[in-house]
């Protein structure tokens, strides 16, 4: 029996289990920090297959780590699966969880003959909140020298995933603090909070014109109110993204500025406060990311070039920086629209969507069989991993309040 053949072999006696599961959490959609049920169906399938389960880890309710074996080698098989306010599954971490646990199941048998730890990591709050930065902040990727995970998207069915990568962002909230006053009797003794929140949208309109190819800015009013009285308070939530984490601080700066003119022309108080952890860019790995590209090839899936910079952000970055990680995006063969949209949550739930999670499960357990089996290949990952542990930064963004 080939390599391929055994991988197949394992994962087609959990094939129906991890479909049923991939399928459950997209009909019984959570959103971020929420995912209770899903967290439940992934670690009671993780656990029957005999993975040792810690549910509830690193202070989050919703995350957990299942390990098997006891190598040398320390592998980790990333599981999404929040979703979208009003959308559902929007983005496709039902197939994402599926993956992975698929993946593990694959290989559980083999991991003794391969010298492997492979530890399945369930990360919640992908969406919003950063969960992945929340787990590596509380050591839960310490000691682990790779990690995967594959992100479905509308159809490309596969690519060179090398030189691909996906954007930083940052998410902020700012509120501007006037007078309140009678809009009719004593308008001119208020300070009014949603001029400030006016102006700074203008000024950030007009930064638009300033920025580079690849960044993006939006803010998004949270304010309400009556029109017999002058606000006294105004809240924004914001965010930028930049390809580049120097050229991701340069867009804060000019982004918070717009805010700050804004108070001062107003006479209001403005303070900013994050709201969760910064994404980082994807750093794929290339030894990981050649496997992956052989692995899909003998699923059929050719490679169409490269995508390059993906429009999108994910926590997958933060640990991709940290230790060496892939996470490839693959199309669902036929799937229009875009992610983040209901038409791609119901692709999300297709039969093309579940082929491409068997590919992807198959894939991600070929990598790890590989570079496992490679002593090249697994020297090169090791040397990776201590030199990326050497040099590990302090969490991204600053989260102390700015008050001005």
């Amino acid at each position: 029996m080939t390599d391929d053949a055994a991988l197949l072999a394992a994962f087609a006696s959990r094939r129906e289990q991890v479909h049923a599961l991939a399928r459950a959490i997209h009909a019984d959609p959570e959103t971020a920090f929420e995912e209770r049920r899903a967290h439940d169906r992934c670690a009671d399938l993780l656990e029957g297959a005999g993975f040792t389960v810690e549910r509830g880890i690193a202070e989050l309710p919703t995350a957990f780590r299942a390990t098997l074996g006891t190598g040398s080698l320390v592998a980790s098989l990333c599981v999404e699966y929040d979703a979208l306010s009003g959308i559902g599954h929007g983005c496709g971490h039902n197939l994402i969880a599926g993956a992975s646990l698929g993946a593990a199941l694959a290989l559980a048998d083999q991991l003794a003959d391969l010298d492997v730890t492979l530890q399945v990591i369930g990360t919640p709050a992908e969406e919003h909140g950063g969960g992945k930065q929340l787990l590596i902040d509380r050591g839960v990727f310490d000691g682990v020298h790779l990690s995967l995970m594959s992100h479905p998207t509308p159809h490309t069915d596969t690519y060179d995933v090398l030189g691909s990568t996906s954007q930083a962002v940052g998410r902020w909230r700012a509120t501007f603090t006037g007078r309140g006053a009678h809009a009719a009797a004593n308008p001119a003794e208020g300070i009014n909070a949603n001029d400030a929140a006016v102006l700074a949208q203008v000024a950030a309109g007009l930064l638009r014109q300033r920025i580079r190819d690849g960044q993006r800015l939006a803010l998004v009013p949270q304010q309400s109110g009556v029109t017999n009285i002058v606000p006294e308070t105004a809240v924004i939530d914001l965010e930028c993204r930049a390809l580049i984490m120097p050229e991701f601080e340069t867009l804060r700066r000019q982004l918070f500025a717009c805010l700050e003119g804004a108070a001062l022309a107003t006479g209001t108080a403005l303070e900013i406060t994050t709201t969760e952890p910064v994404y980082e860019p994807l750093l794929q790995d290339e030894v990981l990311g050649a496997a992956w590209n052989a692995a899909m090839q003998r699923r059929g899936r050719p490679l169409n070039g490269s995508l390059g910079t993906m429009a999108a952000s994910t926590d997958m970055g933060n640990v991709s920086q940290r230790v060496p990680s892939l996470h490839p995006f693959v199309g669902i063969t036929g799937a229009g629209g875009a992610l983040h949209t209901r038409e791609f949550a119901a692709h999300a739930d297709s039969a093309e969507g579940y082929r491409l999670m068997d590919d992807a499960a198959i894939a991600m357990a070929s990598v790890i069989r590989e570079v496992a089996t490679t002593e090249a290949s697994r020297a090169a990952l090791l040397a990776r991993a201590q030199e990326l542990a050497a040099r590990r930064a302090p969490s991204p963004g600053d989260d102390r309040p700015h008050t001005h």
